[in-house]
């Protein structure tokens, strides 16, 4: 693949390249991009998922911009925020940050925005945001408890992975579960497809 159809993922996220590896795509370059992504003041969730998806994608593309291997790359990036109306959750890296998401989300609705940004080549950038509704069943202190002590929680955001054991909470899921999970899948594969790069190039040469 030539540089102009290279593809830098700015995400160290083991969960963003299962999802694209899933799709047939593997990123050239893994680049996650380092940036503060404290909400600003009175920030709605899904405003906070578009500008730090943008915000990462510009970051990864500045950082690159001199080296020959990647300076006409694809960049793409994503960013997940999970919220209980317009109470956004950490990514909670304490139990306590983890208990607390945990006791908010009991028995009650929220949603995950995915913001997803992919520069082009050409510098023009290209976003698009996906919305996910969840419903988890209202959890007793050992299901709690239980959670907190398997640390599957740590790092995600909400405090918890619904691809892994807290999937067993969810009663209810309108809209995308690879969001959820952190890349809705489809519409990425759109984003990418009408920007022109080459999603489906592996499907038939047999490397997927």
């Amino acid at each position: 693949m030539n540089a102009q159809l290279k593809l830098v993922l700015a995400s160290g996220s083991p969960r963003r390249i299962e999802l694209l590896a899933q799709a047939g795509i593997e990123p050239d370059h893994i680049h996650p991009a380092d940036i503060d992504e404290e909400p600003q003041r009175a920030e709605h969730p899904r405003l906070l998922a578009r500008r730090l998806a943008r915000e990462k994608a510009q970051a990864a593309k500045s950082q690159l911009k001199d080296d020959p291997n990647y300076k006409g790359a694809y960049v793409l990036a994503a960013d997940t925020v999970v919220a209980v109306g317009r109470r956004i959750l950490p990514k909670a890296e304490m139990i306590d940050e983890a208990r607390e998401c945990l006791r908010l989300l009991s028995g009650r609705t929220h949603k995950v925005f995915t913001g997803v940004c992919l520069i082009m080549p050409n510098g023009n950038l290209r976003q698009t945001l996906v919305e996910t509704r969840l419903r988890l069943e209202r959890l007793s202190r050992l299901q709690m408890d239980a959670y907190l002590a398997s640390g599957e929680w740590r790092g995600k955001a909400g405090g918890y992975a619904i691809q892994g054991l807290a999937g067993s909470f969810v009663v209810k899921l309108v809209g995308s579960y690879t969001n959820v999970v952190g890349l809705p899948l489809q519409e990425t594969m759109s984003l990418l497809a009408n920007a022109g790069y080459p999603v489906y190039q592996n499907w038939s040469s047999g490397k997927v």
